[in-house]
């Protein structure tokens, strides 16, 4: 698949300014990151959480699916922070209707789908749909049936969990095809960033495990985060956690915050839509072997109805 490539919503052309690559070097990784994601049969699910509130991980969710989009995917990130749902507040969006009109049977999955700005579509959360598991089983069997049919329809789908270790974040993880842990090189937030892929690990059903050191001074101290964490799950839970890479800390992050656009739109030569950029392609390359049949929103249907 061809995508016409602008520089103004392609976060890749940030390696143009990063690397000295020139024009040429955005169309050699759009082109990369396009072979890498090859078309399949249904899409490829990342649940991208985090063990504490507070690192970045709905900014990366954003940023991310714009960076996918922009490389001729078709992309569908649902916010399923779902009691703090803040993914159309990034993209200074006001959604009509949201992922409780689903639940309240007044709108079909398709009806809540929204094109957001970099070209992905975006299904919006909202309070009060943590207590998922006091649903009828009418309506667990519904959301998922709506959901089975948009995963027929979408090439990638990313997946705005929670934070935290709750039934309700553990509900996406352990049915993703892969699991992006968000962490900070803050003390609290590896603790809790361990305490996530520990939790994850337990879960058999968990395909991998990456981990990405957000708002990082630079690549030496992501690299030391990461190889704690790394090294501890190997040693103690038998877990390899894949290296996500970094996203550095980058003033234009919070400004693009403020005036609620992806940075990745906004400023897409700076340092961190460079990170974002590559963090798609480590992610393309991860997921690039075809998953195991049975799709994510069957498996979760599963967890929903065992017992």
């Amino acid at each position: 698949m061809s995508a016409i490539i602008n520089p103004r919503t392609l976060s890749l052309a940030a390696s143009s300014s990063s690397l000295g690559s020139g024009s040429s070097g955005v169309v050699d990784q759009a082109a990369h990151l396009r072979s890498l994601m090859k078309a399949r049969a249904r899409a490829t699910v990342i649940a991208i959480t985090s063990g504490k509130g507070g690192v970045g991980k709905s900014n990366i969710a954003v940023n991310l699916a714009v960076t996918f989009a922009a490389a001729g995917k078709e992309v569908v990130l649902l916010d399923a922070d779902l009691g703090l749902a803040n993914a159309d507040v990034l993209c200074n969006m006001d959604l009509p209707f949201n992922l409780s009109h689903v639940i309240a049977r007044k709108k079909e999955v398709r009806d809540v789908l929204y094109k957001a700005p970099g070209g992905f579509r975006l299904i919006g959360g909202a309070s009060g749909l943590a207590r998922m598991a006091d649903l009828s089983e009418f309506d667990r069997q519904r959301l998922v049936n709506s959901l089975v049919e948009l995963e027929k329809n979408a090439d990638i789908i990313l997946i705005d969990t929670g934070a935290g270790i709750s039934p309700n974040v553990l509900s996406f993880t352990r049915a993703a095809d892969d699991v992006l842990v968000v962490t900070t090189p803050e003390p609290t937030a590896i603790t809790d960033a361990y305490a996530m892929v520990k939790v994850i690990s337990k879960d058999k059903q968990a395909r991998r495990v990456s981990l990405l050191v957000n708002q990082a001074h630079n690549a030496t101290e992501a690299a030391q985060v990461y190889e704690r964490i790394a090294t501890v799950a190997k040693k103690f839970l038998n877990l390899n956690v894949l290296d996500a890479g970094h996203v550095v800390s980058d003033s234009e992050v919070p400004l693009a915050v403020r005036k609620r656009t992806p940075f990745v739109i906004g400023s897409p030569r700076c340092h961190a839509s460079h990170c974002v950029a590559q963090l798609a392609m480590r992610l393309a390359e991860g997921v690039s072997v075809q998953p195991d049949s049975g799709g994510f929103f069957n498996r979760m249907s599963r967890w929903f109805f065992k017992g």
